[in-house]
This record gives structure tokens, sequence and C-alpha cells, in this order.
């Protein structure tokens, strides 16, 4: 087979590595890819929101199967337009992405289907929505209805917080059209914890959970980001809990989203946190999780062509479920400095070629190459990756590679999976 994936990051290095470990690949291209992936793949110059030069890039060269991995392109059509050319396609159609690219639209469907949430409200005004912040119990969660990057969701402690929080989205339109409405909700105590599941529309079934850190600073602390970290599994997540979460949230939105005509398959993805009330729904996302992917695609043994041609051929119940390796992964996302904000790029890394080892993983999210040298070239621009038997091994490999990858203003949490070690509060949260 011949496979295009689509993106540029983290999350599409990792597509890519596991993809070409297939028998049953050929060759595999990725538009428009990065330094690190072009190691693995024909790295193409067509940008991820370029619907049609990708739907025509597929055609002309023949592409057996298109991966998509970032919101964007889903959320725009790229799904129907490749299905109206007869291309196969792995990803959610545009009505179904709105699960992700439309913050009003996932809080009232999850309201509608019965699907644990925070109480919330939706205002598309900035004077409504400043007063409604005067009555309200603090923190509150701010967030902008459209796509930003995983940078439109901010915790506002007082008042004055929640009054610039809103300015900044609605009326300074920092995230663009996605600050049209916004959503404010009751802000949910607990353990966050993220759940990738795959569907066809029909079947669901999860991959291994994870926990994602989305905070920019160690403690979970400071702005949020795209995420500096993740690892798998996570000791939270027991059997009993992944049959609740599977009864009361994975089951019924599948149901719901069928309930409303909307069919659904590629990877549905599940922000969730485990509260003293319960398990509830924080965020959907319609594709695979970024770093998350880089965590858990690691430890699973399964082909991964062969479960995402069963979502596309809609025959994901005749697939034996995915076998796993033992151990666990985690990942340190390194950063340029001053990422989420305003960063410089360009700097030389040294130390790749060193930082290799068994078992252990660099998937590039933003560099290039620039003869024999690596540059930085984004805000993310590293998720080193380790793997052992148990979670201290795993960090204490992945940290071990980032000790000895250098470049200016290299910045990385050091607290990766700080929350797993909290034993008694992790417990007993999993035990409710």
């Amino acid at each position: 087979m011949k496979i295009l994936v689509v993106g540029s990051g983290g999350r599409e290095h990792a597509l890519v590595w596991k993809l070409r470990q297939s028998k049953k690949v050929e060759k595999i291209f990725c538009a428009p890819g990065n330094g690190g992936i072009s190691l693995l793949a024909k790295c193409i110059n067509i940008k991820a929101d370029n619907i049609k030069g990708l739907a025509e890039f597929a055609t002309r060269n023949k592409i057996n199967l298109t991966v998509v991995g970032p919101e964007q392109p889903l959320a725009m059509g790229i799904v129907d337009e490749f299905q109206k050319r007869k291309l196969k396609i792995f990803g959610p159609e545009k009505q179904a992405a709105q699960i992700e690219s439309s913050k009003v639209f996932a809080k009232q469907f999850m309201q509608k289907y019965h699907i644990p949430s925070a109480p919330f409200k939706v205002f598309n005004a900035f004077a409504e929505a400043v007063g409604f912040c005067k009555s309200v119990a603090y923190p509150v969660v701010i967030k902008a209805d459209g796509l930003a990057s995983g940078k439109g969701v901010i915790i506002a402690e007082n008042q004055d917080e929640a009054n610039a929080a809103i300015e900044n989205i609605m009326l300074k339109q920092s995230f663009g059209k996605a600050g049209e409405q916004v959503v404010i909700e009751s802000f949910l105590k607990g353990q966050e914890i993220s759940i990738m599941a795959i569907t066809d529309g029909k079947t669901i079934f999860p991959l291994l959970s994870s926990q994602d850190h989305k905070q920019a600073y160690e403690g979970d602390k400071g702005p949020n980001t795209g995420g500096m970290g993740a690892y798998c599994p996570t000791m939270l997540v027991t059997d009993e809990m992944m049959e609740q979460i599977d009864d009361f949230i994975l089951k019924p939105t599948i149901n719901g989203l069928r309930n409303e005509n909307i069919p659904y398959r590629g990877v549905l993805y599940f922000g969730l946190m485990i509260t003293n009330n319960g398990i509830k729904v924080l965020e959907y996302n319609c594709r695979f999780g970024d770093p998350e992917t880089q965590a858990v695609l690691p430890l699973l043994k399964t082909d991964l062509l062969d479960i995402i041609t069963a979502v596309v051929d809609k025959k994901l119940q005749s697939l034996p479920k995915p076998e796993w390796r033992k151990g666990c992964a985690a990942c340190v996302v390194m950063t340029s400095k001053g990422y989420p904000g305003k960063y410089t790029t360009g700097y030389p890394i040294y130390g790749l070629k060193k930082s290799w080892s068994n078992g252990n993983y660099i998937f590039h999210a933003g560099t290039r190459k620039d003869n024999n040298n690596w540059l930085t070239a984004g805000g993310r621009v590293l998720g080193v990756t380790g793997i052992d038997a148990d979670l201290k091994g795993a960090l204490n490999n992945a940290y071990n590679l980032v000790k000895k990858i250098k470049y200016e203003g290299a910045t990385y949490r050091r607290d990766i999976g700080f929350r797993a070690f909290k034993t008694e509060e992790a417990v007993g949260l999993a035990k409710k």
C-alpha cells in the first residue's frame, strides 16, 4: 500500500513510524512532514489545510489510504472531499469533527445525551459573559468555541482573570473566529486522564489510557500548551473504571452521534476528569492526541494499519482486540524558550544522533534539516519517549535522552508523571 499521512508534528512522526512497521506498506508520503519524518517518509510540500492540493496529490499518486493527524483539516472537511473522489481516508467527516471544532456543539451534545460533564453556559456577547462572571463560584473554566491549538481554555481564579480571558477571546480575538462564542463552565477538581478510542461508527474500543500535562510549567502551573508530555498507561484507570467509562461515556457518545445521523469513523479522543463525584468529560477531540500518541503507540503490538483499515472499511467488529507490549512509556516534550507564547527558531540541535537507544524513541515535532544539521523549527521541538517495565524506569530513560540533547533555549518540564506518584490520592480517587 501507498500511504499519505497529513500533518507535521510529533504525532505524525509517531504515526509514520508505526505505519512503516507494517509489512503491507510499500511507501509512505507525509504532507508537509518535518525533519525527522523525512528519514522515514517522503515529505511533500503541501500544507495540511490545502485540502484540494492533498486530494489531487492522492489521486495523482494512487494513494491507497490517507491518515489525517491534525484537527484543522478534519474541521475543514478533508474527509468529505476525499470521499467525493472515492479516496480512502481515516478520520471523521466535517459534521462529526464538530465534536472538537465547536465546544458549544460538544457541550450541548453531552447535555442532550446525559454524558457526565461540568455544568456550563454559552455566550455570544461579551457583556453577558462578563455579567455572568460576577455571580459564579471560582475558579471557572472559560473556553473559546472553536479550534485554538490547545490554547483556548483558560482557568480563571477570580473575576479579574475571567474578564481578561473573555476580553482576550471575544474582543481582542486572540483565536480569531474561534472566539465568537465562549463556553463558561464549572471547574472540575480531580485527576485528568486521556482515552483515545477507535471507532467505525458502530463498534468502539479504547486504546491504553494516558495522562497528558497541558500546563507549561512544573506542578501544572502557567498557560495551557498543546501538551508538554504524557505517560501510558495510567494506574488510575482500573478495569472496573474502564467498564464505567465504556458504559457511560464511550458507547453513549457513539450512539448519540449515530442518533444524530452523524457517522463517526476514526479516533475519538476523550479528555476525562476523575472527580469525587465520578468521571466527567472535559472535552472531545476528533483525532489522535499529541503528545499522548507518542506514549501510546510505542506500546501497541498490533499492526496499526490493520486497525485503521478496519475502521475505513467499517469492519472493526471483526478485528481482534489490540495486543499491547507490557510495561510503560513516557514522553517528555522539549520546547523552544517562550512557548506557548512568542519564541524564536533556527537554533542548531546537538546530540540527536547519539541519543537513540534500543526501545526509546525521539519523535520530531518542530525540526528541519539543513544539510547535515538539525535546526529548531517550532514551539514544540521534540517528543522524547522512554520505555521500561514500570513508569519510573520509562521516565528515567526519557530524561536521560533529554539530557543528551542540546539547543539554545531548550525547555521542558521536569515533573512529567508526577501525579502518578501521589499514590494515596491516586488510588483513593480510582476506587471511587
